[in-house]
């Protein structure tokens, strides 16, 4: 913890931390927000899959685009931007009252506008910190995450339960303006400028720690959607039980970061820790009863924010600096993507086999995102006593002497 203590202290580090976490804090709310609505406006869980699926492919399109953006135009001004849009369609979502169809109109736009904060604090970080320090606040960041994932959610399902599907929604939008300004008045974002990068959109992804990162990090996050989305479901008319497995899902997660998180990466961690989480909810699956569901959820968390702090370096060591917004722009849209098609299948599986049908697929998800870094091991570099730093855009020329 001395680490984490010392990684604090450092200027800048948990002002930028906290702001980027209240920013990014409505995308782990907007799923099952917009779940929980749609299913109570139309009365079906598909028709609310089918938005969310809209609003991923919106996040889809613009991942990595707006955080390539920000090497162009700058990145306040891309961050303000999106911010205004974004807020403006998720806000009528709440206000009006849609056919399907439009609403999933509507919830593309909102994904299309989806602010690249993720993008923007990772790139960042290596400016803030040495590169000892970096892996920690990878660590750092991956625990937050999982505040993020799991408890914007326990907060989403308690407001939409036991007050309105509706001001759940506005709640979002609230963390996402408040959160969304005090990040962008970050004097870090001014401070750090991303340089314009020299490849063709995607071309990150020819780099197959980036390609590992994304699948792996689509499969974990789908699995967690499920599994939010099947405790709604296993204790429909209990929201405090509700929240109570959920909230302990986080806490394993914190505690499997802040614990784990800091150990050095070797070829086999990606694996290792995604196991950890497969076993956690596939062993959940077998019983909705509520003890079981958490202690089973709690070995699940633990191994979450550690694989992420996994992805977070493998992609920071394997790009360039001009490319990590990029980069992490698709690991970011791939993490939205599994959220919402998590969320969505979960959805489908409800209404056909009833709340066990969510944990299926958490299961499933979490069973091929062990199985993908395991067979493409060798994609997995050992970053063990390895700066895990972007790679610099300017190296050093060989001069002739004269």
């Amino acid at each position: 913890m001395g680490s984490y203590v010392n990684l604090l202290k450092t200027r800048g580090v948990a002002r930028i931390v906290a702001a980027q976490l209240l920013a990014r804090f409505p995308f782990g709310m907007l799923s099952l927000s917009f779940l929980l609505h749609i299913q109570a406006v139309t009365h079906s869980y598909g028709a609310a899959g089918l938005v969310l699926a809209s609003t991923s492919a919106g996040q889809a399109i613009a991942g990595p685009l707006t955080s390539r953006w920000m090497g162009v135009w700058g990145m306040r001004r891309v961050l303000t931007l999106t911010l205004v849009i974004c807020a403006a369609a998720i806000a009528s979502i709440a206000a009006f009252a849609m056919p399907v169809p439009v609403y999933m109109v509507v919830g593309l736009i909102a994904g299309l506008s989806m602010p690249p904060v993720q993008s923007a604090v990772r790139t960042i970080y290596p400016k803030m910190v040495n590169s000892t320090q970096l892996t920690p606040l990878f660590s750092l960041d991956a625990s937050a995450q999982e505040i993020i994932w799991v408890v914007g959610p326990v907060i989403t399902t308690f407001v939409a339960i036991q007050i309105s599907t509706v001001l759940a929604i506005w709640l979002t939008v609230a963390f996402l303006v408040g959160g969304g300004i005090w990040f962008i008045s970050s004097p870090e974002v001014s401070r750090v400028r991303i340089p314009r990068s020299k490849q063709n959109l995607g071309a990150v992804l020819g780099k197959r720690p980036v390609l590992l990162s994304l699948v792996t990090g689509f499969l974990l996050i789908g699995a967690c959607a499920a599994v939010e989305a099947g405790v709604v479901a296993a204790f429909r008319n209990d929201s405090a039980d509700a929240g109570v497995v959920l909230a302990l899902f986080a806490l394993g997660s914190l505690v499997g970061g802040l614990a784990l998180g800091h150990l050095p990466i070797g070829p086999w961690a990606l694996a290792q820790r995604m196991l950890v989480v497969f076993v956690g909810m596939g062993l959940a699956a077998l019983s909705l009863d509520f003890w079981w569901l958490s202690g089973w959820l709690v070995l699940a968390g633990i191994g979450i924010a550690p694989s992420l702090a996994v992805m977070f370096a493998l992609v920071s060591s394997s790009v360039k600096f001009s490319d990590t917004a990029e980069a992490y722009g698709w690991i970011g849209t791939g993490q939205l993507i599994g959220a919402a098609l998590g969320s969505a299948i979960a959805g489908f599986l409800i209404d056909r086999f009833g709340a066990p049908g969510a944990f299926y697929a958490a299961g499933g998800f979490a069973l091929v995102g062990c199985l993908v870094p395991l067979a493409f091991r060798g994609w997995h570099p050992d970053l063990r006593g390895i700066d895990a730093s972007p790679i610099p855009d300017t190296e050093p020329v060989a001069v002739q002497p004269e």
